[in-house]
């Protein structure tokens, strides 16, 4: 399942490049998503968005208004922003998101940035031997 996830992993890479080389910063969050998702989709990807996440507790389901961003073949989920500051209650968001998805990774991408590679953050939840740099959630 690895292999599967990072060949997803590449895919959503590439294309945030693509949409970002594009327009580069400055558009609303929601612009970027649409047309990440679109790349993907061109890529034979199953994208799912502002995809509803409830929360279950002592066996009830609670809808909060939860909301991930991207969810692609329903393994990988992206978090997306468009902000002068990365503040880290958006990693949290993305690591919650991850925990109640049961999802292994995540990005969290922040289009506001000059160079794409600087607003791209991997986020591992439990992977083994990844094979780029990720920061690690313990569970």
């Amino acid at each position: 399942m690895t292999e599967n996830i990072e060949a997803i992993a590449k895919d959503i890479v590439d294309c945030a490049f693509k949409v970002h080389k594009q327009f580069g910063p400055g558009l609303l969050e929601s612009a970027y998503q649409s047309c990440h998702a679109y790349e993907l989709r061109k890529r034979g990807r199953v994208v799912q968005t502002e995809l509803k996440l409830p929360i279950i507790y002592d066996g009830q389901e609670f809808d909060e208004g939860y909301r991930i961003d991207e969810l692609v073949d329903n393994l990988v989920i992206i978090e997306n922003k468009a902000v002068d500051v990365v503040h880290p209650i958006y990693m949290a968001q993305l690591i919650t998101y991850l925990k109640l998805k049961n999802c292994k990774l995540g990005f969290l991408i922040n289009w506001n940035v000059k160079l794409i590679k600087d607003g791209i953050t991997r986020v591992a939840n439990g992977i083994e031997n990844p094979s780029l740099p990720v920061k690690f959630i313990k569970r």
